[in-house]
């Protein structure tokens, strides 16, 4: 009977160790791991899947995030020293070639989200001029102005550059992604000529018959490409599940443009349209979660 006593006694101070092992193996290092600092920049896309990447590694992973919306040159900054996980949109080779040059010995390319990106001079289909280089002999009909975005982008570079390019009497003005789109709609309402920075994906495509002005051969500033979702160094040693979570992030065209365009026709909070997209593509989202992540429902 005492021999009975004392194996049992063992047998309940090894479960106890053994407990308190698997509490601490499965929650200290674990919670530290669970959580994720985004950094977007304010443009459609972006706005639409990091709202979803949120809503996903929130209600499936169990993670906390936060996002946060910055002009894109501070946004490399933030990763490259370490002071965010990831920059959700770097748009490779050409429009932010100059960031990714300066930053890339200090950040990580985790991979494409988006594949077929285009950028240029957009305008309505109405305006019967197809090319950059007709642009001057219609100035009046523009106001001789260029639509921008925000300062910083890649895209206002490349402007100003291809603005020197085609020797274009026109100024190009500095605004936001949302500005942009207001102004563009007023100028449609009223069919009206007006010229924007541009670029696809987004769900003004969807909205209005626009049309990219052609490019001239001996004059192709802009390429097509993809968008890449960059994070810190050392983002895959202290975080790999959301290392490879984030990699395995990837939109068709007609997945992004259906989730930008129930974001942006609805008067919901983006996380709230966003979920609501999960909830109905979850094909799409369960190719994204790592094999061995712990499920938020387990």
């Amino acid at each position: 009977m005492k021999a009975d006593n004392k194996l049992m006694n063992m047998l309940s101070k090894l479960g106890v160790i053994v407990l308190a092992f698997g509490l601490i193996t499965a929650c200290t290092p674990q919670q530290g791991e669970k959580t994720a600092d985004l950094v977007y920049v304010n443009w459609a896309e972006g706005i639409a899947y990091t709202n979803l990447a949120k809503v996903v590694l929130e209600d499936k992973m169990g993670y906390e995030v936060e996002i946060t919306s910055a002009d894109v040159g501070p946004a490399y900054t933030a990763i490259a020293q370490g002071d965010a996980d990831a920059f959700m949109e770097t748009w490779l080779p050409v429009l932010h070639a100059d960031y990714y040059e300066q930053f890339e010995d200090d950040i990580v390319d985790l991979g494409t989200v988006y594949e077929g990106t285009q950028s240029g001079l957009v305008v309505p289909t109405y305006v019967d001029i197809d090319s950059i280089s007709q642009l001057n002999s219609v100035r009046d009909q523009f106001d001789g102005e260029i639509t921008g975005i925000d300062a910083g982008a890649g895209i206002m570079k490349t402007t100003n550059n291809l603005i020197e390019e085609y020797n274009l009497d026109f100024d190009l003005i500095q605004s936001s992604g949302p500005a942009m789109t207001s102004a563009l709609q007023r100028a449609i309402d009223d069919e009206e000529w007006i010229v924007v920075t541009g670029w696809k994906p987004h769900w003004k495509f969807g909205r209005w018959d626009l049309k990219f002005l052609k490019q001239d051969e001996d004059k192709m500033l802009w390429e097509t490409g993809n968008i890449h979702i960059m994070g810190r160094q050392d983002l895959s040693i202290e975080k790999p599940e959301l290392a490879n979570f984030l990699a395995n992030m990837e939109l068709s065209d007609p997945e992004l443009a259906d989730l930008m365009v129930a974001i942006n026709e609805s008067d919901e909070d983006n996380e709230v349209v966003a979920r609501q997209w999960m909830e109905e593509n979850e094909d799409v989202i369960e190719e994204w979660i790592p094999a061995d992540a712990q499920q938020a429902d387990m």
